[in-house]
Parts: structure tokens; sequence; C-alpha cells
């Protein structure tokens, strides 16, 4: 059985993929645009352009043709709706091409959304091609300004004022100005900044059903300017209650999406009333190394997915271990020269493992216009406190030595 999955070539999720594919015996290839890559798997798989639909199918299914496909998947917001229209065309499980699309653009996720009377922020676009000053009446102070289509929380920014709007306007142009598409590159979402608490929720959907991996608690507060993730811990400690209502609030709006299968990740805000309010709704598993923390000795996130897409899933069980991890934040820019404290944050109890992913000389650009983190730290304890005072107390211990970015200016 083969496994097609379309990704960028630099995605860091190409290689739990492949090890999680090749552990349930299936042969994987890779559709990409790195003809180019270094990444062998990259290179010699599929090479399709990702701004041409209607070519990258083609090229899918030609390879198709050769050795039929057993599933198909994207591995990112960027490559799931190509995916679902491969899928449809194949026959192979599948969400709609149109509620992947919902799941990767916000503001087509938010008009859905509020549609259907689903708990979403108020919220409108902006045109950052006519007059700001003419779409800024009625505005609720604070709110939020967003790209449509960015992750990692790049360009997200909590303006509290008219001149603070004015001002992030400005500072978010540049950023979007790299989106895909002429739509995304100017124009942003406007939505009322909700004040509470915020928690991510990892599941997965079998034939319309969502069933809960886990909820994590964000102990840290997300008050803005900037929203950079930085510790997620699980079990959650909310009340069952609130746990329950979580679920079925993402249950609602997967069912006003249309999705039906696969891996769920999303982010909600809970007020002070315990209203659950949607943030995210993606369907993908959750991002960078923090999916480690769901794995067991027969489980992966990846494993999960891979068993939705080929229509074979497979039995989930997680532990009830306290677990965390810490994305820690780039909060100065410029060149990191090393990094300092490693040795004693890694001996600090309860930690298992710190991964900084981002090599000495290599530029550090914070939020909003970064989409990086340094690296994870991971703990395990009895306790959800007990692994956040850990992750803590080591992140304490590291010290990031940076020196300062020049650029050169040419004369004429």
């Amino acid at each position: 059985m083969r496994l097609l999955l379309i990704s960028h070539h630099n995605s860091y999720r190409i290689a739990p993929y492949i090890k999680a594919a090749k552990s349930r015996g299936l042969e994987v290839t890779i559709a990409s645009q790195g003809k180019h890559s270094l990444v062998s798997e990259v290179a010699d798989g599929l090479h399709i352009d990702f701004d041409d639909t209607e070519s990258a199918l083609a090229e899918i299914f030609r390879e198709n043709d050769k050795r039929a496909f057993a599933g198909i998947l994207g591995s990112d917001d960027q490559t799931v709706e190509l995916a679902a229209c491969a899928a449809a065309a194949l026959n192979l499980a599948h969400n709609t091409p149109e509620a992947a699309k919902y799941s990767h653009r916000k503001d087509l996720a938010r008009a859905q959304l509020a549609l259907a009377g689903n708990p979403v922020p108020i919220h409108c676009l902006l045109d950052l091609g006519k007059p700001l000053e003419k779409q800024i009446a009625g505005l609720p102070w604070p709110c939020v300004l967003k790209p449509l289509n960015m992750s990692a929380s790049r360009g997200v920014i909590r303006v509290d004022n008219e001149a603070e709007f004015f001002t992030a306007c400005e500072r978010l142009r540049p950023i979007v100005a790299t989106a895909e598409n002429p739509f995304e590159q100017s124009h942003l979402l406007i939505e009322d900044y909700i004040d509470g608490i915020e928690i991510a929720y990892e599941g997965f959907l079998r034939e319309g059903k969502l069933n809960t991996l886990t909820v994590f608690d964000k102990p840290d507060p997300l008050v803005g300017p900037y929203f950079e993730e930085t510790i997620y811990v699980t079990p959650s400690i909310l009340s069952q209650q609130v746990q329950l209502n979580i679920k079925q609030v993402i249950q609602d709006a997967c069912d006003t999406y249309g999705l039906t299968t696969g891996a769920i990740h999303a982010e909600c805000r809970i007020d002070k009333e315990n209203k659950v309010w949607i943030l995210e709704i993606a369907s993908r598993t959750i991002g960078g190394d923090c999916a480690r923390m769901l794995d067991n000795e027969s489980f992966s996130i990846e494993e999960l997915a891979i068993s939705l897409a080929i229509n074979q899933p497979i039995t989930v069980t997680m532990s009830e271990q306290a677990r965390g991890v810490m994305m820690i934040p780039i909060r100065k820019k410029g060149l990191l020269k090393r990094v300092e404290g490693l040795l004693a944050a890694k001996k600090t109890e309860h930690i298992d493992k710190i991964d900084i992913i981002i090599r000495e000389g290599h530029e550090l650009v914070p939020l909003p216009e970064g989409n990086q983190y340094l690296g994870y730290i991971f703990a395990h304890a009895k306790t959800p406190a007990q692994v956040t005072a850990a992750i803590r107390e080591a992140y304490a211990c590291l010290s990031f030595i940076t020196a300062p970015v020049f650029k050169i200016i040419k004369e004429d």
C-alpha cells in the first residue's frame, strides 16, 4: 500500500509522517514543489505546482494510474485543500475541498461559523488597499488584527486604540505581502478581543464524530500585543463540564465546515462566564514537535492521521500522566551566537529533554514578523502544576546570546 503525502519540501512534518507510515508497512510518495530539495524522499518524489491546482491534480492522477494510492494526506494548512481535492476525485477517505478550505482560511471560516450561530468573535475584513480611516468606524477596542492564512501567531496583533490600529496595519503590510494569493496579501481579519484563558484541543473525526485525544491548558496569559505560544500542559485542570462544552463547540464547528474525517487541532478561548469561543479549527495534527507529547508505545498522532486517510482506523490509548511542552519563544532579534545554561536546564527535576532547533549563526526574528521557535522543553510529572513549574525553572536557566544583524546598503 502507498500513501501520498502532499507537503512543502521544508516541512518539519515530513520525517514523522514517513516514520509513521513505515511503521504501518506503507510506502510514502511525497508530492511537493521541492525538486531541488536535499531530502531524498522529496527530491525523488512527485513534483507539482501548488499555485496551479489543475496541473497538480493531473500529476497526482498520472502517478495514481501507475500504482494506486491507498490514502492522501496534506501535512500542513497550505496543503490540506489540495489533498482533499485529490482524495475526493480518487474516491479515497477525504474531507470536502470546501471544508478543508474553511479550516485554513480564517475569514471564510469566521463567516461560515457566524452564519451557523457558532460562537466566534465579532469580526470584519479590512482592505489594506483602501483608506484605513474609512474602515475604522465602529471597531471594538481592544481588537485583534490577523492575516487570513498564516500560522504560529505570525502577524497577530492586539490593538487598544486608533493610534495602535494604524501602526499595526503598517507593520502588517510587509508581512501579508508574503501570503500566497493577492486577496490574502491585501486583506486582514479584525475581530473582537476575547478576554479569558486559552486552550488547545486535539482530536480526530471518524464518520463525522469527534473523538477527544486531549485538551491542553496554556498557563501563560495570552493578552497581547503579540500572542506567542509558550507552555502547553495536559491533562487540563478545567472542570469536566467545561471540557465537554469545548468538545461540543468544536463538534458543532466541524459540522458547520463539513469536516468528517481526520485529525483536528483547535484553539479556543474561555471567558469569565465559561463560554467557549472558537479561534481556530484546523484539519491537521498539532504543529511542531508538540505532537511528541501525545506519543506512547503503540500510538503517534501521525499514525492516527494515516490510518484515517487509508480508512483503517487504529485504536487510540492516551497516557494519563501529566506532561507538557514549552515552545521556546524568540524574544530578541539578532544572530544566535550560543545558548548558555543548557546543562543546568536539562538537570531540572521532571525535565525529559530540551531540543534547540535553531542553529548558531541563524537570524532570530520575534513576533509578529517571525514564525519560528528556538526549540522545545519537554517535561512530565505527577501533576500539571509540577510540569508547569519544572518547565519554568528550566527555561529560567537558559540564556540566548545574540549579535546584531547588520544590513549592507549599496550606494548607486
